[in-house]
């Protein structure tokens, strides 16, 4: 009776927490019910002089808090100048039901988001498509994910049912999680229904994973199309607490390969992750230039209904890289370099080619092990289509306009660990073309502190 009261006290009190953007499961590994790192370890008896947390973790419930908080300013450029706060509180909660309860090769995961802030950067201050800072969204406490996964095969697979994100596995490069900027994929983003199922949004559907063999799996998952549904307005707020659970809307499909090797704590060659994967969408998609009388959309005498494209595609590859491996040190440590490409058709996206990319520098600071800097690069290039209907409007209008061409953000971070599960990271941020314009660039500075519990 006391470990169930427990065990509800806490997810009622995680109902006011928030959650990480990235795909980085920091409670994966956890010592004595906590999850690594954490500040906890620096307090006085781990911050847990009833030994509570460690009664829970013994019987398989780990329970975990994250606060990141951004101060950014737009300083040049962009929509307008200015400074913003925003912060990201996340609950998650753990069960290895095989412990809990004796139901073999059964978990349960859920996290909960809290978010505030007084002002969105890129949408309010740059506005931009790529993404600045990963936690930015509707200030709002919301559910993420909620779900049961089972192994099978004698832990050669597991099957993975309920309310999912996509991003927290498909299409995400490990390496990149430093960044502010690491995100779901602008060309995911903005060419899904509703941003697809990622941060902050996530929708019911099931997800296999095989490992067929050592060091290589295969995935494979079946979203609901819509996590926020049709309709006008912020999809964030059409899914404000992430309790909408849509389930009518038509299937996003995703599959991915990972190829990994060198990946040990023992081993001493350049550690490499290898990802080729690709998405289908069963919905209608809008053309980007043609009306479906045959007319330009551009065309103010044309009907104005864009032709109906059925289905959507993309296809992507990820890669992350070691270059140098210093003695003892892990598959992350030393120099790395990581990117992300992916391609979609032009005529019924708005972004057709994507690529990111980066250098991080792991250890390299005398007594500061644990510190990392390097710079990442995101580009974002306006499909063929949209940069058509922009020539058309201009020629149709008369007017000088812009002929969105490309946006392209690089983020230069450094990343300073004040004790395990504290880090403090000062930013600069540049911004070329937002939203397509070249007469928008915008320059960000700011700095994130991240506390986990």
């Amino acid at each position: 009776m006391w470990f169930a009261a427990h065990c509800c006290a806490f997810a009622f009190a995680t109902l006011w927490g928030v959650a990480e953007a990235s795909a980085q499961a920091w409670w994966d590994v956890a010592r004595d019910g906590i999850p690594v790192p954490s500040i906890a370890t620096s307090l006085p008896q781990n911050a847990d002089p009833g030994g509570y947390r460690k009664w829970l973790g013994d019987r398989g419930v780990v329970y975990g808090l994250e606060y990141t908080n951004d101060l950014l300013s737009n300083v040049r450029g962009g929509l307008r100048t200015g400074t913003i706060d925003q912060g990201k509180l996340h609950g998650i909660l753990t069960v290895d039901l095989e412990k809990a309860f004796g139901l073999h090769g059964l978990s349960f995961f859920a996290n909960i988001f809290q978010i505030h802030n007084t002002g969105r950067m890129r949408r309010d201050y740059v506005g931009g498509i790529n993404t600045i800072a990963a936690i930015e969204a509707v200030p709002a406490t919301r559910l993420s994910e909620l779900w049961l996964e089972q192994k099978l095969l004698g832990g050669l697979a597991s099957l993975r049912a309920g309310q999912l994100t996509a991003d927290s596995e498909f299409f995400f490069s490990e390496l990149s999680t430093m960044f502010l900027q690491s995100d779901w994929a602008t060309i995911s983003a903005v060419n899904l229904p509703s941003g697809g199922a990622a941060y902050p949004l996530s929708t019911p559907g099931a997800r296999l994973r095989i490992n067929p063999v050592k060091d290589v799996s295969l995935l494979f998952a079946v979203l609901n199309g819509d996590p926020a549904g049709p309709g006008p307005g912020d999809e964030q707020d059409r899914n404000r607490y992430g309790l909408n659970f849509r389930v009518q809307d038509r299937a996003f499909i995703i599959g991915e390969a990972q190829f990994k090797l060198n990946q040990g704590k023992d081993d001493t060659g350049l550690a490499t992750t290898l990802k080729l994967g690709g998405w289908g969408h069963l919905g209608q998609f809008n053309d980007q230039r043609f009306s479906s009388d045959g007319t330009l959309l551009a065309n103010p005498f044309g009907l104005g209904v864009a032709v109906q494209h059925r289905g959507n595609s993309g296809l992507y590859a990820v890669i992350d890289q070691q270059l140098y491996r210093p003695t003892g040190a892990a598959a992350d440590g030393g120099i790395s370099v990581f990117s992300r490409m992916s391609i979609s058709p032009s005529d019924r996206n708005l972004i057709s080619h994507y690529i990111d990319g980066g250098i991080i520098f792991a250890g390299f600071v005398p007594g500061r092990p644990a510190d990392r800097f390097g710079a990442s690069v995101m580009y974002a290039r306006f499909s063929d289509s949209v940069r058509a209907f922009d020539r058309d409007t201009i020629a149709f209008t008369g007017m000088p306009g812009v002929v969105r061409d490309f946006e392209t953000n690089l983020e230069l971070t450094y990343v300073a660990s004040i004790v395990p599960g504290w880090t403090v990271q000062p930013v600069v941020t540049y911004v070329w073309h937002p939203n397509g314009d070249a007469s928008r660039n915008a320059l960000v500075t700011g700095i994130r502190s991240l506390w986990r519990f």
